[in-house]
């Protein structure tokens, strides 16, 4: 006697379809790359950037809905994106902004502000515009970096700010909810900023890491954006920081 077998589907339905996805600072890196994986995972993508060659190109590529070109720390900027964008959103990502390095007593204060609060300040006001449009279950996603949690010279102010974005992000998830708040901390990723924060010394720093890191290569901006999906699908996850190295902080 013989039992017919059920067919098993292999199919998935894409975990951010009819979602939409806000990415401040998109037009390059991990802002990029995660909007191209959110698009494959039947988002629709916002993006916004400095450049606004750049963010024509980038938007062209991963087919994005809408563009905005405007620094992301001019406040009246900022607040009249969030006001034209059409309600509701899911998602919003902050890639804008990077570290400040070199010696404490070379810097004035406004240079320790900046480096301390710029990417604190940028979030609440991320959070402020963003906040009435989204959707109960959306995630505020802010990216961060591993690197300075070693004091060391060279690092300058970058510890301390580090060190405040993990409490950070947990507060305000407590104060966001039902909308989510997480954090992505990233060592070092192959990205246009790390090459310009390197220039001649890139190739050097990608040799060295692919010999040191536990995964034997270098992390990539598909890496990260493949944690920020995931961390936008998953509604149990607020207020943690994930980190993704590649082990860099083990070895370093």
């Amino acid at each position: 006697m013989s039992s017919a077998t059920t067919p098993v589907s292999t199919q998935r339905e894409p975990e951010l379809l009819g979602q939409t996805v806000v990415v401040i600072g998109g037009s390059a890196g991990i802002g990029l790359e995660t909007a191209r994986r959110a698009r494959a995972e039947g988002a629709d993508v916002f993006l916004t950037g400095r450049n606004p060659d750049r963010l024509e190109q980038a938007a062209l590529e991963v087919g994005a809905q809408r563009t905005a070109a405007f620094d992301a720390n001019d406040a009246p900027s900022l607040a009249r994106f969030f006001q034209d964008l059409p309600a509701p959103i899911d998602h919003v990502m902050v890639t804008a902004g990077g570290p400040h390095y070199g010696p404490l007593l070379e810097m004035d204060s406004a240079q320790v502000r900046q480096a301390i609060s710029g990417h604190v300040v940028l979030a609440l006001e991320v959070a402020r515009n963003a906040a009435g449009k989204m959707r109960p279950g959306g995630t505020l996603l802010l990216v961060g970096g591993t690197g300075g949690r070693r004091v060391g010279h060279g690092l300058g102010i970058v510890s301390a700010a580090t060190a405040a974005l993990p409490p950070f992000t947990a507060a305000l998830a407590l104060e966001l909810a039902p909308v989510r708040v997480n954090l992505i901390a990233a060592g070092f990723v192959d990205t246009p900023l790390s090459a310009a924060l390197l220039g001649d010394r890139l190739e050097e720093r990608r040799n060295e890491l692919r010999k040191t890191l536990p995964i034997g290569r270098v992390v990539g901006p598909s890496d990260v954006a493949a944690l920020a999906v995931h961390i936008m699908a998953n509604t149990a996850l607020t207020g943690a920081t994930y980190d993704i190295d590649g082990g860099q902080q083990f070895v370093s």
